[in-house]
């Protein structure tokens, strides 16, 4: 296989929009989610469309043993992953104390712990052939505190966090390791997360800029790259490091009350 993407969460928005990007670029993929049908149906358009091989791996992420039954199976294949884009990840909106903590604790494990282990089971193989990309997607949500999602926004402060501590101990080698932060993106999230109705959705991004943005960071072995913003949200952003704390909260609040 030419150089191989391994996409989690492939199966719609930002994550499929990758796939496109990765095929028009001649790459392989290896392409993983929970729907089977979508995931074939995407597997059919890029092979017929771009001439590439796509295997396509149905895995509940959630699960803690999903991993490593993921590279367990591509070793069986014998397929060399060189890009690993952690995409897959979910959030939801709601007071902390009064959101059903099944929901939580799976948004836990599929943001933060599933993208780790992910890195930690791939990254070996990376280091010892002395190359490979690492793409994990966060969101614009790691640089504030977020009420009304608090569990969302802390696992993506988590994935910035983790990708620049890791980007660094890999100075010394020919591995890149990226975090996306895309704002407001036209997906499935803003339902799932019952956003939909919210002001910071209304006037959304397409996911499909933003994967030109992320993939086109990836290959050039960006640190951070954040997509999706307005002039005024970039601004804005600029200011937080400088804002009254209390002020912040009370401004990100009001983003995700449903209008």
């Amino acid at each position: 296989m030419k150089k191989v993407a391994l996409i989690t969460g492939a199966s719609s928005g930002i994550g499929k929009e990758l796939a496109y990007v990765h095929a028009k670029q001649k790459g392989d993929l290896v392409i993983v989610a929970r729907r089977q049908t979508e995931l074939e149906s995407l597997k059919t358009e890029l092979e017929s469309k771009f001439g590439v091989r796509v295997k396509v791996i149905v895995k509940d992420l959630t699960k803690r043993e999903a991993p490593q039954e993921i590279y367990d199976e591509l070793v069986q294949s014998g397929i060399s992953v060189e890009y690993l884009i952690n995409n897959a990840g979910f959030g939801g909106l709601g007071k902390f104390h009064e959101r059903d903590w099944k929901s939580d604790e799976s948004m836990i494990n599929l943001n933060v712990m599933a993208l780790t282990a992910l890195t930690r089971i791939f990254l070996p193989d990376f280091v010892k052939r002395n190359s490979g990309k690492i793409l994990n997607v966060a969101s614009t949500a790691a640089f504030v505190p977020g009420p009304l999602q608090a569990v969302y926004y802390s696992t993506k402060a988590f994935v910035v966090s983790f990708s620049q501590a890791i980007a660094e101990e890999l100075h010394d080698t020919n591995i890149t390791v990226t975090a996306l932060c895309p704002g407001a993106t036209k997906t499935e999230f803003a339902k799932t997360s019952g956003m939909e109705s919210t002001v910071l959705f209304k006037k959304a991004y397409s996911s499909k800029m933003v994967a030109e943005d992320g993939y086109r960071g990836m290959i050039n072995g960006k640190l951070l790259i954040i997509s999706g913003l307005k002039l005024s949200q970039k601004l804005m952003m600029a200011f937080v490091p400088f804002s009254p704390r209390k002020l912040v909260l009370k401004q990100v609040r009001r983003l995700q009350e449903v209008q």
